[in-house]
């Protein structure tokens, strides 16, 4: 509000008097001077003078609460959100017949008076006793507006709200000082304008903007007179005079704003007798409020971009603070969502997973070199109906942000995080280990960051099948994805250069705890989520660069001010040639490994398999050099589905694997968004091979693509290494319990 102006000396009853148009005398009682018709609205006159000196001088004016619109990155309308549906236009932006009716009906002398219309109260005194009653209020539009400033404050706490409405001559003495501080301050043009955006309007409306659109589907500037003078007949009882449910009786109140405006002159006879003989025609928009409403099966992204708003710091220092900023709305959001990308997601997330499947999906799209998340979808949708097989549950990220209590384990997908830990280390591609179908590793083999033991106990590690024995370098422990091989490969890199190479990544676990240094990290034993996979795979496509995932371009306040939005942070994670060296060796993955039925055939792709022990999880993570996409299957409640000899998307699995169903989905999910795109190459490497010995001497490494690695049965996730009794039997049921554990392609 701007600065209050002096009043030339006179004290605060003189001025009152100076707008009330009546004289002040020292020591009259306020009723005398400012309420005349109190007795008659049954009020007990009390106070003097002094009290009302006393009353704060500045009314606080809180920022009246707005849609916030959500875009995608093309400027598309993904969602509106608001506490009240408002939209703040300028008095300029208003139709004159809309100023003109509401004027006319409210208080036809606004132009005339100070903030309390004597003239009126005398009047509306003469007219309740001859009714017997209260028939005709006295407020000025100056009080109204004062009075739903209050309310406006209130928002939606019942007890203040009642509070703000109470009829009682403390109260009315409250709003008398604060009116007569705003006609001072703001003039009657401003006053209006204020008066106009602040009102409710019936259905959900508050503002003339928004009562516009939802009766008119019109902006305000555009509204005919008969039209302007249906929705000033509202203000005085939106439930009575609401046009959609009572055609009737909003008729005759609107004819009676009509014959108002042409008895006070603002427009003729004719025209008044015109408009009433015009039926009423509505155009209604009904209200879409919240993500619930968002387009583009764009919910769940809808409720992260909330969350990013109601924990980033940059749109508050407080928690408070940011619920406010979020409640109080006004905000026009640009997000980094893709149209193409989350139409393709969509359409893959429900091509093979049906809604009321015993198990879901979740696919989710990251642009190398920014961060970017261009899609996030879900076989489920999103909303709050389990009859129809809804939820807000948004399975791609973590916890904190909306997601599962602890993600899910990401099996075989973690171990090309160990081969760049490896070749950052120095060990070669080429290097060999001759391994048997299971092996047992010394208790002393991993050791902590701080070079302790992660346990006392051997750890065993087994491959699926009795053929999965030999000879393996890292290209095709890789494409087939020996669970042996990365066993021994992380115990010759270390697991503290593991761990250390997975946080340069952005490999999270879902609960937002930090990584456990446990050995069985190698084999997808710590859960994380579709997000954080999909921003660790773009950091091989991006030749080794990470950046912080990202969901926001810009945001503005109801001012246009903006605000410094969270931006991505890009570090290097590891070489050039070692991300080059990992993007040709998961090339073999999509082109003779256990992701072919994944592969794309017009441009270079990567990519991996994953599978947890009893099959309860299932993924495919791969790129290309411009795209990043993670799908996961699996339970996304409490009880976890194993995902064997089961019928998802109408079609019978024996086993589930990453190759057979998420490599499918994966592949639908990037034809689509790249349809159009530019097709990037990888940097081409020498990656040194070493020739598996039972490739020469009996091929028995060979499996079919798409089969999948079983950990050994043991009740323990993480065999050999001691889990406390309350972390191995909860965390929702996502792999710590029985056979929890991880390491399938």
């Amino acid at each position: 509000m701007p600065k209050k102006r002096s009043g030339g000396g006179l004290t605060t009853t003189q001025q009152a008097a100076k707008f009330l148009g009546v004289a002040a005398l020292s020591g009259v009682v306020l009723a005398g001077i400012a309420l005349p018709a109190a007795g008659a609205l049954g009020l007990a006159a009390k106070g003097t003078v002094d009290g009302f000196d006393e009353i704060p001088a500045n009314l606080k004016t809180p920022p009246l609460s707005q849609r916030t619109k959500i875009l995608d990155s093309k400027g598309g309308l993904i969602a509106t959100v608001y506490s009240r549906d408002r939209t703040v236009v300028p008095l300029t932006s208003i139709s004159p017949y809309m100023q003109n009716a509401i004027v006319a009906i409210e208080d036809a002398r606004f132009y005339e008076h100070g903030a309390v219309d004597l003239k009126g109260i005398l009047r509306a005194m003469n007219r309740n006793v001859q009714a017997g009653g209260t028939a005709e209020g006295a407020s000025t539009l100056t009080q109204q507006y004062v009075k739903n400033v209050f309310v406006e404050e209130a928002g939606d706490d019942p007890a203040k709200v009642a509070e703000a409405t109470q009829q009682t001559l403390g109260r009315k003495v409250q709003e008398l000082k604060y009116a007569i501080q705003v006609e001072e301050e703001l003039g009657k043009k401003k006053i209006l304008e204020n008066y106009l955006n602040i009102t409710f309007f019936g259905q959900q409306a508050y503002g003339v903007e928004a009562a516009s659109q939802r009766y008119f589907s019109k902006s305000a500037k555009d509204l005919k007179l008969e039209e302007a003078a249906l929705l000033a007949g509202i203000v005085q009882s939106p439930s009575r005079y609401d046009p959609i449910n009572d055609t009737e009786e909003a008729t005759k109140r609107r004819n009676t704003v009509l014959q108002r405006m042409a008895d006070i002159g603002k427009i003729s006879q004719d025209q008044a007798d015109k408009a009433k003989n015009t039926p009423i025609k509505l155009k209604v928009k009904r209200p879409r409020n919240g993500c619930i409403t968002a387009v583009s099966g764009a919910g769940f992204f809808c409720d992260y971009v909330s969350k990013i708003v109601k924990n980033d710091p940059a749109f508050g220092k407080t928690e408070k603070e940011r619920a406010k900023l979020w409640a109080t709305g006004g905000l026009t959001i640009k997000t980094t969502l893709d149209p193409r990308s989350q139409a393709a997601s969509n359409e893959a997330a429900v091509s093979r997973v049906n809604k009321d499947d015993k198990v879901a999906d979740a696919v989710v799209q990251v642009q190398p070199g920014t961060g970017r998340i261009l899609a996030m979808a879900q076989s489920r949708p999103y909303g709050l109906d389990p009859s129809k097989h809804q939820t807000v549950l948004n399975l791609s990220v973590d916890h904190a942000m909306g997601g599962s209590y602890a993600g899910f384990q990401v099996g075989s997908t973690f171990k090309p995080i160990t081969a760049a830990a490896a070749l950052e280390k120095g060990i070669s591609p080429a290097q060999s280990f001759d391994t048997p179908r299971k092996i047992s590793l010394p208790a002393d083999s991993f050791r902590t960051c701080a070079g302790a033991p992660t346990d006392d106990k051997p750890w065993s590690v087994q491959n699926e099948t009795e053929s999965e024995k030999g000879t393996f370098d890292m290209t095709s422990a890789l494409g087939k994805s020996i669970n042996t091989y990365f066993a021994k490969l992380e115990q010759k890199t270390g697991l503290c250069e593991t761990l250390a190479m997975a946080k340069k990544v952005g490999y999270e676990r879902g609960d937002n705890k930090p990584l456990w240094e446990v050995a069985n990290t190698t084999l997808g034993g710590q859960e994380s989520t579709p997000l954080a996979m999909a921003s660790v795979y773009a950091t091989f496509a991006n030749r080794g660069t990470y950046c912080t995932p990202v969901a926001l371009l810009s945001a503005t306040k109801p001012n246009g001010k903006p605000i410094d939005v969270p931006k991505s942070r890009c570090d290097r994670a590891m070489s050039e040639h070692t991300a080059d060296t990992i993007n040709q060796m998961l090339k073999g993955v999509v082109e003779d490994g256990t992701g072919t039925q994944a592969g794309l055939s017009d441009r270079d792709n990567a990519g991996k398999t994953g599978t947890t022990d009893e099959r309860k999880n299932a993924w495919f993570v791969g790129y290309t050099p411009n795209l990043s996409t993670a799908v996961w299957v699996g339970s996304d409640g409490a009880h976890q589905n194993k995902m064997i000899d089961i019928i998802i998307g109408g079609q019978y699995y024996d086993k589930v694997c990453g190759g057979c169903l998420p490599g499918p989905i994966w592949r639908t999910a990037m034809t689509g968004a790249l349809s159009s795109s530019e097709t990037p190459s990888f940097n081409a490497v020498d990656v040194p091979r070493a020739k598996p010995k039972e490739d020469k001497d009996k091929g028995g490494d060979k499996k079919k693509p798409g089969d999948d690695e079983k950990p050994g049965g043991d009740d323990n996730p993480f065999p050999g290494i001691s889990i406390p009794p309350d972390i191995l039997g909860g965390n929702n049921g996502h792999g710590r319990g029985q056979n929890g554990g991880t390491n399938g392609p």
